[in-house]
């Protein structure tokens, strides 16, 4: 008697899916949905809030206006001292990002790409740095700078900032220059290439998704900046946008809908650029990984 599977007139065999099992996951949509909520419902909270009066607030403070009111954005807009800050913000973070990655290129080149004696544990070194948030060190930098005289000065809210951001840039860059084949580093050199020409013509180029990820997070990191600028700009021509807001909210704090005004002014830019780059920002960190 043959073996095989019997099957009764008319009746289908059980076709295996391809691909396991699609059926929607609603749970996984929904937990989804609730966290992008409790995400973005602040920040839309704050912006309509900007378009409000100030008794609309009082009466009704999760409301949304009757009448929008862009004058509360008009005056913020034509205001010098908004300007001035969103000046000193953007110095600071351009400047940042600019050192961030420079440094960290050819800190993370010299890790990754050559063999000395302590190598690893200057790694770790890097690695280690990422423990260590900025207010554990907030007294120590404070005394530091006071003692090199960079006291009320852009200069001195970088220079730390670049020191905080190049472990993480280390770390994500690393792997990146560790995948360089080494055969195309041995050619480049039979051509007549220098080592100083290679990183530059050759680590560079194909590095470019991890330089860009850790300029856009080390742009990010200082333009959102508070607790540095704090303890180091005194003067209110200095100040960047963090502590313009602070500033504002003080001397306007009877008038709730500039206030909001001014906040969503200030958080704007620094969301726009991580909207505009966050598949750049995925993508390399995907590669730090991978490598």
């Amino acid at each position: 008697m043959s073996t095989s599977t019997l099957t009764r007139p008319g009746a289908r065999a059980a076709v295996p899916s391809k691909g396991g099992d699609r059926r929607p996951r609603y749970g996984i949509y929904f937990i989804a949905l609730l966290l992008v909520g409790v995400i973005v419902a602040p920040i839309a909270y704050i912006i309509i809030g900007g378009f409000r009066s100030n008794a609309e607030i009082t009466q009704d403070p999760a409301g949304f206006p009757t009448q929008w009111r862009i004058e509360n954005y008009a005056n913020v807009l034509g205001s010098p001292v908004f300007w001035r800050e969103v000046g000193n913000s953007t110095i600071a973070a351009v400047a940042t990002t600019l050192l961030v990655v420079v440094l960290g290129v050819m800190a993370a080149y010299v890790l990754a790409r050559y063999r000395f004696k302590g190598r690893n544990a200057l790694f770790s070194v890097f690695t280690a740095g990422l423990m260590f948030p900025m207010t554990v060190a907030i007294t120590p930098l404070y005394i530091l700078v006071r003692s090199l005289g960079l006291m009320n000065s852009l200069a001195g809210v970088v220079i730390p900032q670049v020191g905080f951001q190049l472990s993480m840039t280390i770390i994500i860059l690393v792997p990146f220059l560790r995948t360089i084949p080494t055969e195309l580093e041995e050619a480049a050199f039979m051509d007549g290439c220098s080592r100083l020409g290679f990183f530059w013509r050759m680590v560079i180029p194909l590095s470019m998704p991890g330089v860009v990820t850790v300029g856009i997070l080390a742009f990010i990191a200082s333009w959102n900046s508070y607790m540095l600028p704090l303890f180091i700009l005194n003067s209110e021509s200095s100040y960047t946008l963090p502590l313009g807001v602070q500033a504002f909210a003080s001397q306007y704090s009877v008038d709730t809908a500039k206030v909001l005004a001014f906040t969503s002014l200030s958080m704007i830019p620094a969301l726009v650029f991580f909207s505009l780059f966050e598949r750049r920002i995925v993508g390399g960190l995907t590669g730090a990984v991978k490598g």
